[in-house]
């Protein structure tokens, strides 16, 4: 749901495919006609946006069905006739009018999905990068604990991290509410740790998300901004309102591997190395930690991200030093000793890789995070439902912008391309190029041929780019990615966000599409 996996996520989508070789049912709800499709035992080609409506629907399905189990409800949920009361209004054939799915479809779907012996729900960006991201997130947990599928094998839900070591680097602190090692910065007991063994106080209060960061340097109250591996100019909505922002900067640092948009902009840049350069940790997408180790020798003027942070750390006043990576590492490993006090770089050289929580060497990490039935059910923290109502996109279609516009990423050009654009020789390279992809009924009706330069405007901007002429999206949807500089697809994009997640609202804006003469 919401992800085009073959694209965004190679490996796992492989995986998936290979499993419905040999048996899995899967189900693909997504706008377009990706190429999972291919694979899949039924396509719901949802309207952008209206998620929400649909998962209601199916909830609404097997409420009034029963096909949920009683007794895990009544003995390890909460809030459950809130679920119920928010859902009524949400019959399939309502529901069907606001998603484009049919009734019957949604119907044999939310049947289907309580009835299997196991299900599980992956998804991604395209479900998080909404206004109402966090509700949607929260909607899919009401459908996996309603019928069970969570907590045993074979179920779940799969959040597919949106890059490489997201999962590592938030938590190894890169998230406003973390200390390093995923300990909560609110808890004094490990707040205290560190304290202790920094010998410093440590503010208790969570840090800024990115959005409220740019709303801060709007308001004028910051005046400097430190970014490492990042490129906002390029990646974030709005583009040209992002790039008035970093100039409003009096001092703006870029530490990065590549000379960035962002970077280009920069009063600082401190190069720093890739990971074939360094050696550490990586984490997976399923906390499975295995070993990164130098491949080739670095450029003579660069330097690690650690080795950076450490000497401005010193010359700042708080004198920070390590011998290399593993002594960072363990040092973690023994603040946060209940989720990596196990995980050694011998442990792993010797067994490839190992699931955190790993709190000792003789444990054998954690494959299964959430299993229900390891303790007594009287003792287990009950699940709460968490009901939510469908909002619309914050920007629809109309006479003056016609085509909604979503956006994602395409297959060889990871991100913003700043690390896959200088190919090697002999790579052969499917799509070399931006394109705007658009229905060949909205072509014909344009008079756009295959190939052909275009404009696309939104309230926020306009850019030229190729049309191609495709049936992967429907009449009234066209569908661009974010990768080339040469294309900044975020200057369309609608800067609106998520009020709890500070997501921004990447999948939904109106736009307008015209031959250029």
């Amino acid at each position: 749901m919401g992800s085009n996996t073959t694209d965004a996520h190679p490996i796992i989508a492989n995986r998936i495919k290979k499993a419905v070789k040999s048996g899995l049912k899967m189900i693909v709800i997504d706008p377009r006609k990706i190429d999972m499709v291919k694979s899949a035992h039924r396509h719901l080609q949802i309207n952008v946006g209206t998620d929400i409506a649909l998962l209601n629907a199916f909830i609404r399905v097997i409420l009034k069905e029963g096909l949920y189990d009683p007794h895990f409800i009544k003995e390890l949920t909460i809030d459950f006739e809130r679920l119920a009361n928010q859902v009524e209004v949400y019959t399939p054939e309502y529901a069907a009018e606001i998603t484009g799915v049919s009734a019957e479809d949604i119907v044999t779907t939310a049947r289907e999905y309580a009835a299997s012996s196991g299900s599980m729900i992956a998804y991604t960006l395209g479900i998080t990068e909404h206004h109402c991201g966090v509700n949607n997130v929260f909607d899919i947990a009401n459908l996996a604990l309603l019928t069970g599928n969570i907590g045993k094998p074979g179920t779940g839900i799969m959040p597919l991290r949106g890059q490489n070591n997201v999962q590592g680097a938030g938590d190894m602190g890169c998230l406003p509410n973390q200390l390093a090692g995923a300990m909560s910065l609110a808890n004094d007991e490990f707040r205290a740790r560190y304290e202790d063994h920094w010998g410093v106080k440590l503010n208790p209060h969570p840090g800024d998300t990115q959005t409220r960061t740019f709303d801060r340097l709007e308001m004028g109250e910051l005046k400097g901004l430190y970014i490492i591996g990042e490129n906002p100019l390029l990646a974030d909505v709005h583009m040209n309102h992002t790039k008035k922002l970093l100039e409003k900067l009096d001092l703006l640092i870029v530490q990065d591997i590549f000379l960035t948009e962002t970077a280009q902009l920069a009063d600082v840049v401190l190069p720093a190395r890739s990971w074939g350069e360094v050696d550490g940790t990586y984490t997976n997408t399923d906390r499975r930690i295995q070993r990164v180790r130098k491949a080739v020798e670095p450029h003579p003027n660069t330097k690690e991200d650690w080795e950076i942070l450490c000497e401005l750390a010193s010359l700042m006043g708080y004198p920070m030093h390590y011998k290399n990576s593993e002594e960072i590492w363990d040092e973690v490993r023994k603040l946060a000793w209940e989720v990596y006090g196990g995980i050694s770089y011998k442990r792993l050289d010797n067994l490839y890789s190992i699931h955190y929580p790993c709190p000792e060497e003789n444990h054998p990490g954690t494959f299964i995070l959430h299993e229900r039935f390891h303790k007594p059910e009287a003792e287990m923290k009950k699940a709460p439902f968490v009901p939510v109502e469908y909002t619309e996109p914050l920007e629809l279609p109309d006479q003056e912008y016609p085509f909604t516009l979503t956006t994602g990423r395409r297959y060889e050009s990871y991100n913003t391309h700043s690390q896959t654009r200088y190919y090697a020789a002999g790579v052969k390279i499917k799509q070399t190029e931006e394109t705007v992809d658009i229905h060949p009924e909205d072509a014909g009706a344009l008079g756009i041929e295959d190939g052909e330069l275009v404009q696309v405007r939104s309230r926020r901007g306009e850019l030229q780019v190729k049309a191609k002429i495709t049936e992967q999206v429907v009449p009234g949807l066209v569908f661009m990615s974010f990768h080339w500089s040469e294309t900044p697809t975020n200057v369309l994009t609608l800067n609106e966000y998520d009020p709890i997640s500070g997501t921004a609202e990447y999948k939904a804006c109106a736009v307008a599409i015209s031959k250029v003469s």
